[in-house]
């Protein structure tokens, strides 16, 4: 699919993410109004306010959350915030979107496929966003020169379940308009990549990131990781930081808990690496063309979807659903993106070298689609 074509998707897309988080944001007010403990239970309402409180434009909630009586300097460095957490939101999501669609366009049997990537793409560009925006809100709260980095963490672990499903709504609208607006085009052959080279590549990738969802994540390593910095003032705790881009899960032995539930848990991470090395083993062939950028964010997506198929496995196993609210239940999902991201762009990188080294040929096109 040509860029022209893709454009038009993508941007429509990307206008339609920004404005349904818009809509959530601006509807946090209306969980502070008195009858909302009567429509929801008390928990679900606190629940909803941290899903929507990143994307919550109005400026009273910024004098809220500062404790700055309403002062006119904090709330103007917090709008500030917002417009560029919602540029940039646009931005990344227009540019990962167009790159995708152009690559893996739905057509060919690809449909499928493009929506998962579309949808894996918005959790990420909505992290990249909120890590643009931080250095704003966190100086908002008047004490910006104190313990940036834990609360630029915090700042950056905010995306909230919101973006995933406003990500699930505008792939599917993106993926219907570019299905119409590839029309007419030529049909794209798939590539034929070499079974033996894709599956090696996609076990190079899914080695990467069972780098940080296995060795890292284990419970005394990220401990070393918090807590190996001993810097005070502006710059203390950069372990909370490294946290947040480097691990994907948490995970101990099973002398913590019942052997049962600690192979449920396990299970978890198992599925999650099963769905990065099948997506990843996938990947080379819904391509038209496998480039580093375009697998760089491939293997973004497929991390992240990898990380929603082991959220949903730990919501049907959590047992909390009677003790909090039906809500929580969701409150998982998002979770864990920056170190999707790190970790993404290096299994790209890592599969796309293995297919280079063992030979991957061209695409071309099989005689029965030639002939159709």
């Amino acid at each position: 699919m040509t860029y022209r074509r893709a454009a038009i998707p993508a941007l429509l897309g990307g206008v339609l993410l920004t404005l349904l988080l818009w809509w959530a944001g601006a509807s946090a007010q209306a969980l502070h109004l008195r009858g909302s403990a009567g429509v929801f239970d008390i928990e679900s309402v606190t629940e909803l306010r941290q899903w929507l409180a990143p994307w919550s434009y109005d400026p009273s909630a910024a004098s809220a959350s500062t404790g700055t009586g309403g002062g006119t300097q904090y709330a103007d460095l917090y709008r500030t915030g917002m417009q560029i957490r919602f540029v940039a939101v646009f931005v990344f999501f227009v540019a990962g979107a167009l790159l995708l669609i152009r690559r893996i366009p739905p057509a060919q049997g690809r449909t499928p496929a493009t929506v998962l990537a579309l949808w894996a793409w918005g959790p990420a560009a909505g992290t990249l966003a909120v890590t643009i925006s931080a250095p704003w809100l966190i100086a908002a709260r008047g004490h910006g020169s104190y313990r940036v980095l834990p609360e630029l963490a915090a700042v950056i672990a905010s995306g909230g379940p919101a973006m995933v499903f406003a990500a699930l709504v505008s792939a599917s609208v993106m993926v219907l308009v570019a299905r119409i607006t590839a029309e007419g085009e030529d049909p794209l052959p798939r590539r034929d990549v070499p079974p033996r080279a894709a599956r090696l590549a996609a076990s190079v990738g899914t080695a990467v990131v069972a780098l940080s969802l296995v060795g890292l994540s284990y419970v005394s390593v990220a401990a070393w990781i918090q807590t190996s910095f001993d810097g005070g003032g502006i710059l203390s705790e950069p372990g909370d930081l490294l946290r947040e881009w480097l691990l994907l899960g948490s995970w101990t032995g099973p002398t913590t808990m019942p052997l049962g539930d600690w192979l449920l848990y396990r299970a978890a991470d198992a599925l999650m690496l099963a769905v990065v090395w099948w997506s990843l083993r996938l990947l080379p062939g819904l391509l038209t063309r496998a480039t580093l950028p375009v697998m760089a964010v491939g293997a973004v997506c497929a991390t992240v979807l990898g990380l929603f198929a082991s959220q949903l496995l730990h919501m049907v196993i959590d047992d909390t659903a009677s003790v909090w609210s039906p809500v929580h239940l969701f409150s998982g999902l998002g979770g864990g993106v920056p170190a999707a991201l790190t970790f993404g762009v290096l299994a790209g990188a890592a599969a796309l070298a293995t297919l280079r080294l063992t030979g991957e040929r061209s695409p071309v096109e099989s005689p029965a689609k030639s002939s159709a």
